[in-house]
């Protein structure tokens, strides 16, 4: 697999688009920072890491609104054919502040809100709304 993370989003995509209530990813930190984020988004229900064998795997409950999925778009932005790098001053928010992006900084993985309180600029890793 070349890009776990467009993996791990088109996992969370097709789980919503099938009516699922929860799904399984394969375990990294970097998909375990990015899952945190959704949470403290409001965008996913439960984080939980479970062990089979050898393989650690990421328990995401998903989260639905009156039987509609929480998240209507999740699209990776930077491609590791193609990565995406943004200064602090060009950072936006997706859908004029009412969606999330995520940024991987200096200082580990962070919504892109979070960046600009801490003037930190790095690459683009996916938006969310």
């Amino acid at each position: 697999m070349t890009d776990p993370i467009a993996d791990m989003l088109t996992r969370i995509r097709n789980a919503y688009m099938a009516g699922k209530k929860s799904v399984k990813i394969p375990y990294s930190k970097l998909k375990a920072n990015i899952a945190e984020i959704l949470k403290k988004s409001n965008y996913i229900d439960n984080i939980k890491v479970s062990t089979e064998g050898n393989h650690k795997n990421l328990n995401l409950s998903l989260k639905y609104i009156n039987s509609k999925p929480a998240i209507n778009h999740i699209e990776r932005i930077s491609k590791p054919g193609r990565r995406v790098y943004s200064k602090v001053n060009h950072l936006t928010r997706p859908l004029s502040g009412y969606g999330l992006a995520i940024i991987s900084t200096s200082s580990g993985v962070m919504s892109v809100k979070n960046a600009r309180e801490k003037n930190l600029g790095g690459e683009l890793i996916c938006k969310v709304w």
